[in-house]
């Protein structure tokens, strides 16, 4: 993650920024952000590679890598990931950044593919042998048709346009074999915002492009072609599937609460954990 982002979820540890270097990457990040907004949707494909590059190569003398947390939260993905996992199993990672959780789960799957736009990024893993590393053309997933058993998805669908998003999640439909599944986490609308602009502003305005609420992520996979979704939470070391449905009726409520209210509720610490977005997504 970037200097100044708030995602509790962060892949990245830094010291805390300063007020004018937030502000600093505040307006950076909101200039990049329109560029994608404004954007026709034949040209946002390759813009997302430019953008994110251009990011990248201004923030990363500022970012700290925290080996042993970073570490740890992957040893917790795969937790999470385990029981979609196995020998002749596909598996692909949407957004895989530089790659460490791909190459973690490499071993126990058939193959492994990690999806991502900005080489810059992650330019090194076309050298690494245990993974398959695809760059998207266009909108496209560059795999055939039912190829993929399990697809995940780390903080990644908050920065697509929602056009976008809607768009990915119809590949994902077709990459994924009969049965597979797509885990997608993301944080959650009702908290945030979860990029920069949280210091600056009520809604996201930075790099994530529309945040959600499980319900609306759950309606867009649903149009998509999956079959059913379902929340999941790790409990006791354990991956267990919840019914989406209770979740979507406590967000609705919490919805109609002016934003001081509704921002107090959803940031206190037990609501803000039972918000975060974990939707199991299968298919047919």
């Amino acid at each position: 993650m970037l200097e100044g982002q708030t995602d509790p979820r962060a892949r990245r540890t830094r010291s805390a920024p300063s007020p004018a270097a937030l502000r600093r990457q505040y307006r950076l990040e909101k200039q990049l952000a329109e560029r994608l907004r404004c954007a026709s949707p034949g040209e946002r494909p390759s813009l997302y590679g430019e953008v994110y590059d251009e990011l990248f190569a201004r923030v990363k003398p500022h970012l700290e890598t925290d080996e042993r947390g970073a570490s740890a939260r992957i040893q917790a993905q795969l937790r999470l990931m385990w029981p979609y996992l196995g020998p002749g199993r596909d598996f692909l990672e949407v957004g895989a950044g530089d790659g460490a959780l791909t190459k973690a789960v490499a071993p126990h799957v058939g193959t492994a593919y990690a999806l991502e736009v900005s080489r810059e990024i992650a330019a090194h893993l076309d050298a690494d042998p245990s993974v398959e590393l695809l760059v998207p053309r266009g909108g496209e997933i560059p795999l055939a048709d039912d190829s993929i058993d399990f697809a995940y998805s780390y903080q990644v669908v908050e920065h697509l346009h929602p056009d976008d998003a809607r768009a990915q999640f119809r590949e994902l439909s077709r990459v994924l074999r009969p049965g597979g599944a797509f885990l997608c986490i993301t944080p959650n609308r009702l908290s945030g915002p979860h990029d920069i602009s949280r210091h600056f502003d009520r809604e996201a305005t930075g790099l994530h492009l529309c945040e959600y609420t499980l319900g609306e992520l759950s309606e867009a996979l649903r149009e998509a072609g999956f079959a059913t979704v379902s929340a999941q939470r790790t409990v006791r070391g354990r991956a267990v599937t919840i019914p989406a449905a209770p979740i979507a009726a406590f967000e609705r409520a919490l919805g109609r609460l002016p934003w001081r209210a509704r921002a107090r509720i959803a940031r206190s610490d037990l609501v803000d954990r039972a918000l975060d977005i974990y939707a199991l997504a299968r298919m047919p």
